[in-house]
């Protein structure tokens, strides 16, 4: 299996409401993205200071659907119009568990 996890943070200048939209329209993956198996994500819990504001975590039985999910143009579309306006900072990995 695959896990991909990435780490968000947002502009100074992000909305709260610009960042619940995130939240919300990326909740929509796992129905739109047949091959997600698992799927969590959420904004940071604020126990320390300096992490990142935003975190996605996705399983998938292989690199194949992970790369299903990252070339889906629902997924496409919703980080173009809802999360790269308001990011300042990505980080990702992919790895095998």
């Amino acid at each position: 299996m695959i896990r991909h996890n990435v780490l968000f943070s947002w502009k100074p200048e992000a909305t709260e409401e610009q960042k619940q939209q995130v939240s919300i329209e990326l909740a929509k993956l796992p129905s739109m993205v047949a091959s997600v198996r698992a799927f969590v994500c959420g904004p940071d819990a604020g126990l320390v200071q300096g992490n990142f504001d935003f975190a996605v975590s996705a399983d998938f039985d292989d690199e194949a659907g992970f790369l299903a999910y990252r070339d889906d143009p629902g997924h496409r579309e919703i980080v173009q119009r809802y999360i790269t306006p308001i990011l300042a900072q990505r980080a990702a990995v992919q790895f095998e568990f």
